[in-house]
């Protein structure tokens, strides 16, 4: 009745002017805002028509003038919520679902809406909080891999296996949930375990190269080197990157496997790129003295000295690799390189002495 009496009152003001009544001026009255509960119903039409047209920007700018007039309205703060989440404004759809939960909603789809926000953000304490409340609004929703998640994320390895067992039953195809377990076995540095559920995750998701390469090295780590070569490669095959890390990597897992030359020929292909990397120059050297290569190792090692003159550990190998050669010349040379850098590095000594014992 209200809006009747004003454009009543506005059409005999514009009479009155001598101007006439045009369309523009109607609609110019009809949609004339009303103050208080009106003007937020009225900016929550707009914003709904806004949003039905396909122009979500422009709805959720209605839903918030809305919200100004009504703040408590469960309709226009679902809205502004919805907005909210189209928009990918996460965090602020996050805090408009929480404002509705406070007004009344405690419905299964708002608390598995916060669920998925919170994980989504981070938020690990929220999470366990909205896998309770909507476990308790709905039983069958599967909130049990979120919970597995916010445990493992906390190192809480216990109660995320314990979860993620529970949610590898609910969803038996989500690779990342045995990935997870593995990965929490791992951690524990219990690798023994943790192979089966790699194996299980990789099954599911063939082509994560990087869990491949991931359990190549947890095979390294319980010294099974055929394993770990085998992985290594597959993860190669399959698209992981190769670069110095990896080949590296490989490297090292060729020598471990007893093939020299293709462990040996990697790592010179690193040294290309770094060639003062006295980690790599040792590997080389140790690599040709356990071949009986005494010459080729004691040319790495000779390289070794020519990036650190004061490194006496290549200086004492190099005594032993006089010595293993044999002969009388040989050896006095070697025993004299050896009695040098324990001179100059008294540490060598127990090297000396755990060789003589080993026989070497």
């Amino acid at each position: 009745m209200n809006r009747i009496l004003i454009l009543v009152a506005m059409l005999g003001a514009i009479s009155a002017s001598g101007q006439s009544p045009t369309s523009n001026s109607i609609s110019n009255a009809i949609i004339t805002p009303i103050s208080g509960v009106d003007s937020a119903e009225y900016f929550l039409q707009k914003g709904l028509t806004e949003k039905q047209n396909g122009r979500r920007l422009e709805s959720l700018k209605y839903f918030e003038k809305a919200a100004n007039y009504d703040a408590n309205s469960r309709a226009i703060v679902a809205e502004l919520a919805s907005a909210y989440m189209d928009l990918r404004r996460y965090a602020q759809a996050r805090e408009s679902l929480k404002k509705l939960v406070s007004l009344g909603d405690e419905s299964a789809a708002t608390y598995k809406q916060l669920l998925l926000l919170s994980f989504q953000l981070k938020q690990g304490d929220d999470v366990l909080f909205y896998a309770d409340k909507l476990k308790t609004a709905d039983p069958a929703e599967k909130v049990t891999y979120y919970v597995g998640k916010v445990h493992y994320d906390n190192d809480n390895y216990g109660d995320a296996i314990k979860y993620l067992s529970m949610a590898e039953k609910e969803d038996p195809t989500n690779a990342e949930i045995p990935y997870l377990i593995a990965h929490s076995y791992a951690d524990m540095m219990n690798y023994k375990q943790c192979i089966p559920y790699f194996q299980k995750a990789i099954a599911l998701a063939p082509t994560q190269n990087y869990w491949i390469y991931e359990m190549s090295l947890i095979y390294y780590a319980m010294n099974d080197d055929k394993n770990s070569l085998k992985y290594m490669l597959e993860a190669g095959d399959k698209g992981y990157k190769k670069d110095n890390d990896y080949m590296e990597n490989l490297g090292i897992a060729y020598l471990n496997v007893g093939d020299l030359d293709k462990g040996v020929g990697m790592l010179n292909e690193i040294l290309k790129k770094k060639p003062s990397d006295l980690n790599i120059l040792g590997m080389i050297a140790d690599a040709y003295y356990g071949k009986g290569k005494f010459d080729d190792a004691m040319d790495y090692w000779d390289r070794m000295l020519g990036v650190d003159k004061e490194n006496y550990s290549a200086l004492y190998m190099i005594g032993m690799c006089y010595q293993k050669k044999g002969g009388k010349e040989n050896t006095e040379k070697g025993v004299r390189l050896c009695d040098t850098a324990i001179e100059k590095d008294p540490s060598l000594a127990s090297l000396k002495q755990k060789k003589m014992m080993m026989g070497l």
